[in-house]
């Protein structure tokens, strides 16, 4: 047989579309040619595959050797189709049967010595192969390095043969010992529960704890503004612990855009993503981008926090990307070759002092600046984001012997416990958290009292608030009400709500 046929899967973005790899051997002067848009990480696996053949005692044919990876206009990357080519060739030689192949998929970067290392994506290309397996009815095996078959197995009844070297994978289509055949891997340890930061240990500050409560409970976003030392990127860092338990598909979501990256370990399986970029991250950084996309900081936080500290020390231009995904979910890159989506429905938890010197407002220390300088400052926000953010809270200086006393706060599970049982009740109300609620979900499901409506009227008014301002107050008094299990909004909800919603330039 001098062609061999088999299936393996690129990388496009979140999806994982199959690739046909067909390997042709014909008469002529020996050469070695790979075609169907590969990147340099795939032509360079020629020199791989050549080596592993040969160091794993297999003949290396001296023909002329053409290896298809269909489809022709899907661009091809990274090491993960070694695998595939090497048994290819053996099938397409007659070194290994090739009539077993149809039922398998197969990935993996191979070494000089035959074994197999770990790829990107496993995840995705796991998933992606479970859901082809369903809408077909042909059920098919993944055959993958060992390092990422505990990831792999985590896309429940998808069947994966790990396996440590090409040697390996050649013995279990030989036939001929049975105890060298592959087996279906079944994870050896359990993913353990995920551990956070508790809110225990942080003194004092209690209006900001019962604002990241209230922002927890609904999914909403916050800005933390106050003094330097306060403690604000210490409650950002403990806020995944308060927020609801992820479910397998959120787990499966955020899990796969992490494996795309090549960063993902199932020590977090479950584990909210908190990310945190420095304050001098580009706009790609932080929404991907690349030759070949690749989820930024964003993505990589879907399902989880996007904490930036500091933020008016981000370029305005890369603050700015932030605004269409904080509203959509989701963030398209565009290039002139092509386009991939990326999921990015985070939450966002921003800090920063209010000036240039940071004590604008402190009980203690005088500010230094000038009016114009804390102006200009605060002015590094757009009003456009900022009236993206659904609450704004100061976060003050603590008095001496606050600072003295033992940290014998609230834990985060009692904190947990009350926004999870919020959090059901939207679930059983509209199925969605209050921050994703539509101008006529608002309309149905936010309608205050009277006294809470003229409250409310009162406070537009005054304010000057726009309407996407006006929905979010409500939005959030609507979390405050779960919160106390009260099916109306009232007053004091709405209250609650007006106090979480100073507007940077008032203070």
């Amino acid at each position: 047989m001098s062609l061999a046929v088999l299936k393996s899967r690129a990388l496009a973005g979140m999806d994982a579309p199959q690739v046909t790899v067909e390997v042709h051997l014909a008469n002529g002067l020996p050469s070695f040619t790979i075609v169907g848009l590969p990147e340099t990480e795939v032509k360079e696996s020629k020199d791989r595959v050549r080596a592993a053949l040969q160091n794993a005692r297999f003949e290396f044919p001296a023909k002329r050797i053409t290896v298809n990876l269909a489809p022709a206009d899907l661009p091809k990357e990274s090491g993960r189709f070694d695998l595939p080519i090497a048994l290819g060739i053996l099938a397409a030689s007659g070194q290994m049967p090739g009539d077993a192949l149809d039922g398998y998929e197969f990935a993996g970067e191979l070494s000089l010595s035959g074994d197999l290392r770990p790829i990107r994506g496993a995840l995705a290309m796991t998933y992606a192969m479970h859901k082809s397996n369903h809408s077909d009815g042909y059920a098919r095996t993944f055959i993958l390095p060992r390092e990422n078959a505990d990831e792999a197995a985590l896309v429940s009844n998808a069947t994966i043969f790990p396996a440590d070297s090409l040697l390996q994978v050649c013995a279990h289509f030989a036939g001929f010992d049975p105890d060298a055949r592959l087996s279906r891997h079944r994870p050896s340890v359990q993913p353990a529960a995920p551990a956070y930061l508790d809110f225990s240990d942080v003194k004092g500050q209690l209006q900001a704890k019962r604002a990241l409560e209230v922002a927890a409970a609904g999914g909403h976003s916050v800005l933390l503004v106050g003094p330097p030392g306060t403690g604000k990127s210490m409650l950002a860092a403990r806020f995944p612990g308060i927020l609801p338990p992820m479910t397998d598909d959120e787990a499966l979501e955020s899990a796969a855009v992490q494996s795309v990256t090549g960063g993902f370990s199932t020590t977090r399986w479950k584990a909210r993503p908190y990310r945190s970029p420095h304050h001098t991250a580009s706009g790609v950084a932080l929404v991907g981008g690349g030759g070949t996309p690749r989820p930024g900081e964003i993505s990589l936080a879907h399902r989880g926090v996007l904490f930036l500290d500091e933020l008016p020390e981000f370029d305005r231009k890369v603050l700015e990307v932030l605004r269409e995904p904080m509203e959509s979910g989701r963030i398209t890159i565009s290039r002139a070759a092509r386009q991939a989506d990326f999921p990015a429905r985070f939450q966002l938890i921003a800090a920063m002092n209010p000036c240039p010197c940071g004590f604008f407002g402190h009980r203690e220390k005088q500010c230094r600046c000038t009016p114009d300088q804390i102006g200009r400052y605060q002015g590094k926000i757009s009003g456009p984001l900022l009236d993206r953010i659904d609450m704004q809270i100061q976060v003050g200086a603590l008095a001496h012997d606050e600072l003295l006393q033992q940290a014998n706060g609230e834990t985060s599970a009692s904190i947990a416990g009350r926004v999870a049982r919020s959090f059901d009740l939207q679930q059983q109300r509209q199925q969605k958290s209050n921050h994703l609620l539509s101008t006529s979900e608002i309309d149905l499901h936010c309608k205050p009292d009277s006294a809470g409506e003229d409250l409310l009227k009162a406070a537009m008014t005054r304010l000057n608030w726009s309407a996407r301002a006006y929905h979010r107050v409500l939005k959030v008094a609507r979390t405050i009400a779960d919160l106390a299990q009260d099916p109306v909004i009232g007053k004091a909800h709405i209250a609650e709500a007006i106090q979480y919603r100073r507007a940077l330039r008032e203070q």
